[in-house]
């Protein structure tokens, strides 16, 4: 039995030397100070995770018995009511819930919460974020609840609260705070510590009288202690952190060099013999930290794509009650089937239908597309959006975590937590050289001890600041998450970063037909006007259809109503397929060629023969004569021509794979000018095709819409699924292509392209500027201060570098 140990296993808090409390690891009993801490460490050694033991950088925080207020305050959390702002349910009873976890001091935290969180029945999957603690957490519902994953969570010593945006913000602004004071301290002392060693430097030797030189001196090192003690405490508690766990970090060299130089310029203080460094001290850490802060803010602009999301959703909203009053709620208490009304100007808080008012609105943040899109009686309306120039009566279809836009949140979150390859590589080589780096360090000291020693000690000091590998480690997850939140603004959301990387490889490109080249829903393809001109056909069909909700209405209702009519009066919808209503005292008939020719005496237009195999044919009629027709079939996107050919431009090899009947097939390929079409393809065929290519070498992206080109685009190498009018959370693909805007395809491609050449021109800078910077500092060529300098503007190029990503480019 461990009995000489005075502090406990669990928490290192100190307990009797013989305490009743013990725990049993890997067949050796260590004591506990208390039965709390007992059960905890019981617990996670039971759960096969004691490997924590051996990973964690602290000790875990003293822990006691859950006590039944808390456990009742857990209870809370199972209420449907409490969870609807920050609990989804994607597929039946599963459930999934952004959580903050309190208590997160290193990664054996992460690693030990992952773990413990996943082996309980009924949890899917749990993912955290270490740098923003953030949790997302998978369960069915029917096999546990949400309040006994949190008592697990708190059964290990950890507390996990629902994610809130505004305590998120609060943190970051705490944490820019605390950073700029920590900067300031720097700035103030090194502008008073130069005041006293500029006269020194500027003085002719032996003219300032010892006693005055001394004061000056001890003035130095009072000034620069504030910066030793706490502008400084950050690197030397990650330092040690780090040093725990059997690891050096990036702050090691730092905080080495800086107490190295301190302490040694006071020994020489108080000796009176040696050089004194108390200026270089204040000076670079003054540098670094500028560095730092800016670094910070930047990797905040970068990685604010998600946060910049949920700002778009308003708070409140304007409800209409049954008496058409307005009253000011949050949109938390909106239920389905609310009508809610938004003013000109204001942001629409929830997915929705357009009961009533007509208005354009910005979609911009959430598409890309920076043309107002025109909102009108039965158009779907996205939370995040703004309305621009009149009001809307809204009729609530989503709120909340059901949203689109919430979707597309927990797919960024989701994106922006997983560690990419070259990230993993880059933090692999780094960890590696700082090790190289202390050892090239103290070999630098042994040989300028021997033959100079006055400057051994500067010289060691500028060669742990100069080369600490800082930019290498940002140079890869910066790029990706600026590029990230591009994509994000351009319309295309990525589920794992590290795509972006083969996105930039593919050669080859399978496109689907339906619903993805074209709108996949019939549109007016062509209209034949007999007695009447075009305009003045389509838009008495467009008032008629105004009253109808058939399918075909669509297609006239999304044109543009191109001559002014009356709207129709008297409107009744035939069985036989059909309207009929009066317009202006005069009467119509608009619907099928049967409809028409059982209430007309007239024969069908021999016009309308040449294009009855085109696709569907609705027909005008004043109730004596064939007046217009109208053929409806499905078409190309607006977008399609212009988007194939500046791919092929670029250099894609372009294929087209549908299910379609080969006459139809080969018209599309015909008008987009594609060598490769394939007709009546089965999803097995496109499985086969997309092999084919595969084993040809090819890098292959597949984009359809994700329903019945599920297995291909799990095939394919990097797969795009149109995502309007779908939850995007559910739609098959590595990314979702938000509102089926093909234009922004080649802007991504290029936009991939520019982050791999971006990350490449970072680590090149970054190995380039360690590998010459070292032996220049070994060398005696650079001075602590203008190591501290180098470094800074070393780590914050490769940000500024990698910002360039977020730069709009010029839309084609």
């Amino acid at each position: 039995m461990n009995t000489d140990s005075t502090l406990c296993f669990h928490c290192a808090e100190p307990c009797p030397a013989h305490s009743e409390f013990q725990i049993n690891y890997r067949q050796v009993l260590h004591p506990a100070c208390c039965a709390g801490c007992q059960a905890v460490a019981e617990t996670i050694i039971s759960s096969g995770l004691d490997q924590y033991y051996t990973q964690r950088q602290q000790p875990a925080d003293r822990n006691t018995p859950l006590p039944a207020e808390l456990l009742e305050q857990l209870a809370l959390y199972d209420d449907p009511s409490l969870q609807q702002d920050f609990v989804h349910t994607t597929n039946g009873n599963e459930k999934e819930a952004a959580l903050i976890l309190e208590g997160i001091s290193c990664a054996a935290c992460i690693w030990l919460n992952e773990q413990h969180i996943a082996k309980l029945k009924g949890v899917t999957s749990v993912s955290i974020n270490y740098s923003t603690h953030r949790a997302r957490i998978a369960w069915d519902d029917s096999q546990i609840q949400l309040s006994a994953i949190l008592q697990h969570i708190a059964s290990i010593g950890y507390r996990a609260l629902p994610y809130d945006h505004a305590r998120d913000e609060q943190n970051w602004q705490k944490q820019r705070k605390t950073a700029l004071f920590r900067l300031w301290v720097a700035g103030l002392s090194m502008m008073q510590v130069m005041m006293f060693v500029v006269p020194i430097y500027l003085a002719p030797a032996g003219e300032i009288e010892a006693n005055w030189l001394s004061m000056m001196h001890w003035g130095s090192a009072l000034l620069t202690l504030p910066v030793v003690l706490y502008s400084c405490w950050p690197f030397y508690r990650n330092s040690w952190r780090d040093l725990r766990h059997g690891r050096a970090n990036m702050d090691l060299p730092v905080s080495i060099g800086v107490l190295i130089a301190f302490f040694a310029s006071l020994y020489a203080l108080i000796t009176d013999h040696g050089e004194i460094y108390f200026d270089a001290v204040s000076m670079f850490v003054f540098l670094l930290l500028s560095g730092r802060y800016l670094e910070l803010k930047a990797r905040r602009t970068a990685g604010a794509a998600a946060e910049k999301l949920v700002k778009l959703v308003p708070t409140f909203a304007h409800q209409l009650d049954a008496e058409h009053s307005l009253h000011e709620v949050a949109v938390s208490r909106l239920n389905v089937n609310d009508r809610i009304v938004v003013k000109a100007g204001e942001i629409i808080p929830i997915d929705g239908v357009v009961l009533g008012g007509s208005s354009d609105v910005n979609e911009a943040m959430l598409t890309g597309e920076s043309l107002p899109v025109a909102k009108t009686r039965g158009a779907h309306v996205t939370a995040g959006t703004a309305n621009l120039l009149s009001p809307l009566t809204i009729e609530v279809k989503h709120t909340g975590n059901e949203t689109r836009i919430a979707a597309m949140v927990r797919i960024l979150d989701q994106a922006l937590s997983q560690k990419p390859r070259l990230a993993a590589i880059a933090d692999q080589i780094a960890a590696g050289f700082i090790f190289a780096l202390l050892i090239a360090a103290a070999a630098t000291y042994w040989y300028w001890h021997l033959h100079d020693p006055i400057h051994a000690l500067p010289i060691t000091v500028a060669l742990l600041v100069v080369s600490c590998p800082c930019a290498l480690s940002l140079a890869t997850p910066t790029a990706l998450t600026a590029s990230t939140g591009h994509l994000a603004q351009l319309g295309l959301l990525v589920t794992r970063a590290n795509l972006l990387e083969t996105l930039a490889k593919v050669s080859d490109i399978v496109l689907d037909k339906t619903g993805t080249l074209t709108y996949g829903e019939p549109r007016i393809t062509r209209t034949i006007a007999l007695n009447i001109s075009s305009e003045t056909a389509l838009a008495i069909a467009h008032s008629l259809e105004q009253q109808s909700e058939h399918p075909i209405a669509k297609a006239f209702l999304i044109e543009a109503n191109p001559a002014p009519v009356s709207a129709a009066q008297q409107v009744q919808k035939h069985a036989q397929g059909g309207l009929s209503a009066y317009i202006d005292n005069q009467y119509y008939l608009l619907g099928s060629i049967a409809f028409i020719a059982e209430h007309i005496q007239q024969a069908l237009p021999s016009e309308f023969e040449p294009y009855l195999n085109e696709g569907s044919m609705v027909a005008l009629s004043d109730g004596y004569t064939w007046l217009a027709g109208f053929v409806l079939a499905d078409h190309l996107r607006h977008d399609a021509i212009t988007t194939v050919a500046q791919l092929k431009a670029a250099g894609f090899e372009l294929h087209l794979l549908s299910g379609d009947q080969t006459s139809t097939v080969q018209a599309v390929a015909q008008q987009l000018n594609l060598q490769h079409a394939v007709a009546n393809a089965t999803p097995e065929s496109k499985v086969s095709y997309m092999q084919s290519l595969q084993q040809q070498g090819k890098t292959v992206l597949m984009i359809g819409d994700g329903v019945n080109d599920a297995p291909v685009l799990a095939l394919a190498n990097v797969s795009i699924a149109m995502g309007a009018g779908v939850d995007i959370a559910h739609a098959a693909g590595d990314m979702v292509l938000l509102n089926n805007n093909l234009s922004c395809l080649p802007a991504a491609f290029a936009l991939a392209k520019k982050t791999q050449i971006i990350i490449k021109q970072n680590l090149l800078w970054a190995l380039l500027y360690n590998l010459a910077a070292l032996p220049l500092a070994a060398a005696g060529l650079i001075t602590p201060w203008l190591a501290s300098l180098g470094m800074a503007l070393s780590s914050l190029l490769v940000v500024v570098n990698a910002l360039r990503l977020l730069s709009r480019q010029r839309r084609h």
